[in-house]
């Protein structure tokens, strides 16, 4: 049942003209970094005097969106199932009835459903189409939707290669290239060592406790995250006379304790598993950075960004990764040093010990905020809203 709304404050300050009503459609609110870009644009159209509105099946956020002041409706246009399409109806109700100007969809079978809903609209009342492309999903004809925006915002440049490589009819002029982004405050620069953030560290996890150097690869609990790729590393790095340690937020994950048992026997296997940290994720995560020394990046498979790499060059920590996807892109920018080419073990292990034995000059400020993601993305909105269709 959809939620009803209140009308928009007209008392609200609009910086940015005349205020919007911009609906936001994705599976859940639950946790993820679509989740979270959801809320940071809500939170910059509520700021900038809009109105912010999300569809989804609900979850966990919904009360962090609400404290912003934007709008929730449940509406279950995420579920992989025929009777999904029967959301359509309710979403183009809503889509009338709040007279919203602009749709941003930020999910597939979410946007199959937005597209639909605007297409049995009246043309002069239809809401502007936004799309964003957030990964890299396989091709087909499904994820081509995401294409389907009259904007299209793609998360990285690595992602506009991506789109255009495998969508060839895609139209380039309507490609924004807006990067996730960070707030600096919540990364601040530390200092290098940190002794009290390394205390710290070692009095949760007595494993962590040594001379050497803190190695740091936060992941959830799945082997696209690399895990076996830093326990070996962890082992060549301590073949060669290196006291280091790793710790592993987030590879301790409900449901995923079979994966979870296979790295402790590979550490077991590999002689380094009192130098081992497997934990749950830490909610501390800027001061797990300033603990180390080294920040793996070691996906598997590309990533469309690679928000770790910003987040730890903001704290101040040198970041080693695979060169492939989002990540990649951002580490040959801000710290070529830690570029490894893809599964190259052994040039990881290399370049480790060279960076551990002479960090190199990190960037002073990190470009990637969070106030340049939110008003671009902004930005995009009135591009659309100030020009005529077509």
């Amino acid at each position: 049942m959809t939620s009803q709304l209140p009308d928009a404050d007209p008392g609200r300050p609009v910086r940015d003209g005349a205020p919007r009503t911009v609906v936001q459609l994705l599976p859940a609110l639950e946790s993820g970094g679509v989740e979270r870009s959801t809320l940071e644009i809500a939170q910059a159209l509520v700021a900038a005097g809009h109105r912010a509105i999300v569809v989804s099946a609900g979850g966990r956020l919904v009360p962090r969106l609400q404290a912003i002041g934007a709008e929730h409706v449940t509406l279950d246009i995420g579920r992989k199932s025929l009777l999904t399409l029967r959301q359509i109806r309710p979403l183009r109700a809503l889509l009338q009835r709040e007279r919203v100007d602009v749709v941003h969809a930020r999910s597939r079978l979410p946007a199959w459903v937005g597209l639909r809903a605007i297409a049995g609209m009246d043309a002069a009342a239809r809401p502007r189409l936004v799309t964003t492309v957030h990964g890299l999903n396989a091709p087909s004809r499904y994820s081509a939707v995401m294409t389907r925006g009259e904007r299209v915002i793609c998360v990285s440049g690595t992602v506009r290669d991506y789109v255009l490589r495998h969508y060839p009819a895609t139209d380039p002029a309507r490609l924004r290239v807006i990067p996730r982004g960070i707030d600096p405050a919540d990364f601040p620069r530390a200092p290098r060592p940190d002794a009290d953030a390394r205390a710290w560290v070692t009095s949760l996890h007595p494993a962590l406790d040594g001379t050497g150097p803190l190695l740091l690869l936060p992941g959830r609990g799945t082997r696209l995250k690399g895990h076996a790729d830093a326990l070996a590393l962890l082992t060549a790095v301590r073949g060669r006379g290196v006291d280091a340690r790793l710790w592993l937020p987030g590879a301790r994950e409900r449901g995923r304790e079979a994966y979870l048992a296979e790295l402790e026997r590979d550490a077991a296997a590999l002689g380094v598993a009192d130098a081992v940290a497997f934990t749950a994720p830490t909610d501390a995560i800027a001061r797990a950075y300033a603990a180390s020394d080294l920040v793996l990046q070691l996906s598997r498979k590309p990533e469309a960004f690679g928000r770790t790499v910003v987040e730890a060059l903001s704290v101040g920590r040198p970041v080693l990764g695979w060169a492939h996807g989002g990540a990649g892109e951002l580490l040959r920018q801000l710290q070529p040093s830690g570029a490894v080419a893809a599964f190259d073990a052994e040039v990881l292990a290399a370049r480790a010990i060279a960076l551990l034995a002479d960090p190199p000059v990190l960037p002073p400020a990190i470009p990637y905020t969070l106030q340049a993601m939110q008003d671009a993305t902004l930005a995009v909105y009135a591009e659309l809203l100030d020009r005529p269709r077509g």
